[in-house]
This record gives structure tokens, sequence and C-alpha cells, in this order.
């Protein structure tokens, strides 16, 4: 199923540490986010610094969607940043951010027709690096299958796609053989 976990990345310290922040993604999840997240792994994205969570690390992780415009709302325990076409976002649980020991989903990044009924999320634990969450964020913002289709009026329509990406088809080769 599309909205079940299909990728998890845990940070530790050490082989045998606790584990410092979680990131999952379900199965849906677009090509480009995925590619994202790899590309900021490849690099120096493994941040094992236990940094706490406050104004910084939030303002830091959703500034590219207020670059973007998105629609920023408190509602009790929660901030969130929606797209203007509504159909995808991100939200912080303050709440649960308070509770770092617990590596629950502080972020959740998703997209779909509600926040309730997302085609695709990501969530995160409240140690998960701030740098990593802005570049998703700038890729939700950006690059994820944003599709701008050209109208017979002078406006564009963007969609956002929210399918999963396209699995090429694996061909079988010849047996390999190893010798001893």
């Amino acid at each position: 199923m599309a909205r079940e976990t299909a990728w998890t990345i845990a940070a530790y310290e050490t082989p045998v540490s606790d584990r410092i922040w979680v990131l999952t993604a379900t199965s849906a999840t677009p090509a480009p986010v995925l590619q994202e997240l790899l590309n900021h792994l490849a690099g120096d994205g493994w941040d094992t610094a236990i940094t706490p969570v406050d104004e910084k690390t939030v303002t830091t992780a959703a500034q590219p969607l207020t670059d973007a415009g998105w629609k920023h709302t408190v509602d009790g325990r929660w901030i969130r940043w929606t797209s203007p076409a509504a159909d995808a976002g991100v939200r912080f649980d303050a709440f649960t951010a308070q509770h770092p020991t617990q590596n629950l989903a502080t972020w959740t990044i998703w997209a779909g027709p509600t926040p309730d009924r997302p085609t695709w999320t990501v969530t995160a634990s409240p140690h998960t690096p701030s740098s990593l969450l802005s570049d998703l964020s700038e890729t939700l913002a950006h690059d994820t299958g944003l599709r701008h289709t050209p109208t017979a009026g002078t406006g564009r329509r963007t969609s956002l796609v929210t399918s999963p990406p396209a699995i090429p088809a694996v061909t079988a080769g010849p047996a390999a053989s190893r010798s001893h």
C-alpha cells in the first residue's frame, strides 16, 4: 500500500548507542524527495549532534516553504505550512518536540488530498538535522512533481503529481559463476 512505511533511516552516534534521530518515508513518496534525501545523506548529512528543537531549528527547516509563499498557521500544538493549492504541507508537533528522547514523529511532510488522507508522507523525529528538513522542504516546495502545464489562457496551471515513481524493469543476465 502506498501509505505504508517503506523506508526508515536512523542515525546513531556509535553502532551500539541509542538512536539519535529517525526518518521514515512511505512507498508512494515521490522520487525527487527520495533523491534529495539520498543526496543529503551521501554528503555530510549524518549529523549525530543532539541539538534541542528550538525556534531557530523550526525556522531553518521551514524557510524554503516560507520563501515559496506557503500558508503558515499555528493551531494549538501544531505549526503547519500548506502549499498554495492545499495539496501538500509540513506539520510540526511542538508538544512531541518537548519529549525528544522518545524519537516520535515530530515533523510530517505530506502530499495528497488532505493532511488526514495523504497520498504519501515523510516523518522525522525531533533531532533530525534541520539542514536535512530544509532540503526536503525545498524539494517539496519546488521540485516534487510540480508540473507546470500551459493552459489556453495566459496563466499556468500547477498540479502536484503524487503517484509513485515508475520502477524500471529488471532483466536477467547470464548467471555469474565464482571460482574458489
